[in-house]
């Protein structure tokens, strides 16, 4: 009896050392994962956003705010990233929105590059500008998947090719979604076959022209279509759609 137990506590020990072994393992892969090939800001566009003078910029540990440097903003926008792309990349397509809508947007960082594990909630967004009286919260890619998470916490949701896997269509919410025709990463028909998670009157609108990474300065990316859409006319349609349905809230 005593040998069978020794034994059995052996076998314990085996089958927990080898589980441990594989989480520990999965953990490791993650965050190797998680930190090799992060798509960097392309420098230029960046360097124009952090010399206007119209824009205020805050780095914070959890965020980048850009806000009218006039600090007028009753509008806000908390801002997924794509997954593994850095924050900085949205800093140039969304700052007309700033600088022509007076719009505080806040790029979040996601925890490990990916929106996927940032379990953080809508607020810890919002607070950095407490003055603000209504948001929206959008994202590109799976940072759009995330917004549509916290979309029920918001007052609007905006898609940059991107769509739900929850399903908000009774939700009431005004929501846009921004795709582009050249995309080979959330295809037209990706986007199409998510339609139904979204109200009935949602506001669909297709870029002609645009890819996926066109709505972020971060370069081609693997896997996605040939843009034929110049930055300057995907910038035009974003700053003109969302500083519409922002407009609508006020």
């Amino acid at each position: 009896m005593t040998r069978t137990r020794s034994r059995g506590r052996r076998i314990l020990r085996w089958t927990l050392g080898i589980v441990g072994g594989l989480l520990l393992a999965g953990i490791v892969g993650i965050l190797i994962y998680s930190q090799v090939g992060v798509m960097a800001a392309e420098p230029e566009p960046l360097a124009a956003v952090r010399d206007d003078p119209d824009i205020a910029i805050t780095d914070d540990s959890g965020a980048i705010v850009l806000a009218p440097a006039s600090g007028a903003s009753d509008t806000g926008l908390v801002f997924i990233p794509g997954a593994k792309v850095d924050p900085w990349a949205y800093a140039s397509i969304l700052s007309g929105l700033v600088t022509d809508d007076d719009l505080t947007v806040v790029i979040t960082k996601p925890w490990l590059n990916l929106a996927f594990f940032d379990l953080r909630g809508l607020s810890s967004f919002t607070d950095l500008a407490p003055d603000v009286d209504a948001w929206l919260v959008g994202g590109h890619s799976l940072g759009g998947v995330r917004a549509c998470q916290l979309a029920p916490d918001a007052d609007g949701l905006v898609l940059f090719a991107s769509y739900c896997a929850n399903d908000l269509s009774a939700s009431g919410l005004p929501v846009l979604s921004l795709s582009g025709s050249e995309d080979g990463l959330s295809t037209p028909q990706k986007i199409a076959d998510a339609r139904p998670n979204l109200p009935a009157d949602a506001i669909m609108v297709e870029i002609p022209g645009a890819s996926h990474a066109s709505f972020g300065d971060y370069g081609p990316q693997a896997g996605d279509g040939t843009p034929t859409a110049t930055d300057a006319d995907v910038e035009a349609v974003v700053v003109t759609e969302v500083g519409d349905l922002a407009a609508s809230l006020r």
